[in-house]
């Protein structure tokens, strides 16, 4: 594979090797063009003459934005930074076990809090690796909270925050985790839910498992039911957490590392972002046994930037 040969194996020479923009050119162009022709994102032709000057393309055809960049169609469009700062961002938040918050960004590549913030959440969309495969052999469902907890709030933060006990004012996650196999590691999907009611769990459950796989889960009312169309097996965790194969720890594990990226690195996340950071640790957590280590998970994100964008002004409206 071409592009993980010339993949710089290290953050330090990734920042040394994309420092120079034609090769961050060269580099880019393969990855957004995959079949090798670089085509007109207006009108399609394959004929576009290169600018070296400015290092854009201008098609032959005359029509409005006739000019474009590597940039366009991608994640990047329409960002003023060069490539020698969006490749070192994706290389450290692909890579960074507990994730890396938005101002060691920015005093990485001396921009703004506020761009290195916006930057993150771009990148975040690219880590999407949604897939219509559902998940089959063992397979492990549980849900968590994700919220602050109130000893650590200053009082009149608590007052206003905290208004009732347990998961009440905290957003309730789902995730389900196919286990290892022999040929595959295992692997991890998870999703914000309204509740954790059994209508929201089992629809997750339905959705993302195929029929007849072997479903693990704590004993949690929501999930009664699930026995008609899977092998549901149940482990009460008043008494033990772990009988033979029955167990949910695989998703347990899974969760310390996403609170573990959130309290120790975020800090504070919204709700209406948490799909986002969800989707930045179920990536590392499925890429995680790579064959290719960081390069390889540098240039999985990369394969995610085209055909996504994602604006300031849709990312800072929060829903009603």
């Amino acid at each position: 594979m071409e592009t993980i040969a010339n993949t710089p194996k290290t953050l330090t020479q990734a920042v040394r090797y994309f420092s120079n923009p034609d090769v961050c050119l060269a580099y880019l162009v393969p990855v957004r063009w995959p079949a090798g022709v670089v085509t007109c994102p207006i009108c399609g032709r394959s004929d576009a003459r290169f600018l070296a000057s400015r290092r854009v393309w201008q098609c032959k055809a005359v029509h409005h934005h006739r000019q474009f960049s590597v940039k366009v169609g991608t994640i990047f469009e329409d960002s003023p930074l060069g490539l020698d700062k969006w490749l070192p961002a994706v290389w450290m938040i692909a890579n960074c076990k507990n994730g890396i918050s938005s101002y060691e960004v920015a005093r990485a590549l001396g921009v703004t809090q506020k761009t290195a913030w916006f930057m993150l959440h771009r990148i975040r969309l690219a880590m999407q690796m949604g897939t219509f495969q559902k998940m089959s052999g063992r397979v492990e469902a549980d849900e968590t909270f994700i919220g602050g907890k109130a000893r650590f709030m200053h009082k009149d933060r608590r007052a206003v925050r905290i208004t009732g006990t347990g998961g009440k004012d905290k957003t309730a996650v789902m995730g389900l985790l196919e286990r290892h196999s022999a040929d595959k590691a295992s692997r991890v999907k998870a999703h914000v839910v309204p509740t954790r009611r059994k209508r929201a769990l089992q629809a997750e459950v339905r959705q993302h498992v195929e029929a007849g796989s072997e479903v693990f889960t704590d004993a949690l009312p929501s999930y009664d039911g699930l026995a008609a169309e899977y092998v549901h097996k149940v482990i009460d965790h008043a008494e033990c957490y772990v009988k033979g194969n029955v167990h949910t720890n695989g998703m347990e594990n899974f969760w310390s590392l996403l609170k573990r990226a959130i309290k120790g690195t975020y800090v504070s996340v919204e709700p209406f972002h948490l799909f986002r950071y969800l989707d930045e640790e179920a990536f590392r957590f499925n890429e995680r046994t790579d064959k290719h280590g960081d390069a390889g998970r540098f240039v999985t994100v990369l394969r995610g930037i085209i055909g996504r964008r994602l604006t300031f002004a849709s990312l800072t409206t929060s829903p009603a």
